[in-house]
């Protein structure tokens, strides 16, 4: 490891905020101004994300007032303070170059299912609790009552529907 590659992993942060492209982000900007220091947002969608390891940006695109604003923000900067990620959008490309042309709801891009950045750890099940829940599967269905962990079947629904019907 030379001493360029030394200075690059010093400076890179140690907690990568977790986003894609096409995401609608909320960037935490640290703003100076004069002596005085705030924190701005820029909220908008990922368009783009090139680079790696300290010299990554991404860049997001927000329509303010009727004009469209770009900013590029490197990664692993120290003027971005946090990145929060509003909506997870679904798109097939790396670049998003094409909205810069579009207006208006064509602009809109479909949301994708919102996926937890963590997971919860999975507990260790042993197979003998595993065989018990399935014995205690089908006396749970005679009885009307699901056992422990799974939703209740709605059993009831149908009749009561059945009952409606007849009634008209």
């Amino acid at each position: 490891m030379n001493q360029l590659e030394r200075i690059q992993r010093s400076l890179v942060k140690k907690t990568v905020p977790k986003f894609e492209i096409g995401d609608t982000v909320r960037v935490h900007v640290k703003v100076v101004e004069g002596d005085k220091e705030r924190i701005q947002v820029f909220e908008g969608v990922v368009i783009a994300r090139k680079g790696g390891r300290n010299s990554e940006t991404f860049t997001v695109r927000k329509i303010s007032y009727g004009v469209g604003v770009e900013r590029i923000f490197p990664v692993h900067s120290p003027i971005v303070t946090r990145v929060d990620v509003v909506r997870q959008g679904k798109v097939r490309r790396a670049k998003l170059y094409y909205l810069r042309a579009k207006k208006g709801r064509t602009a809109k891009l479909e949301d994708r299912e919102f996926v937890q950045a963590e997971v919860a750890p999975v507990a260790a099940v042993s197979p003998a609790a595993t065989e018990a829940e399935k014995k205690a599967e089908p006396a749970a269905a005679k009885a009307g009552t699901a056992p422990a962990g799974k939703p209740a079947a709605k059993a009831e629904a149908k009749p009561a529907k059945a009952a409606s019907a007849k009634k008209k």
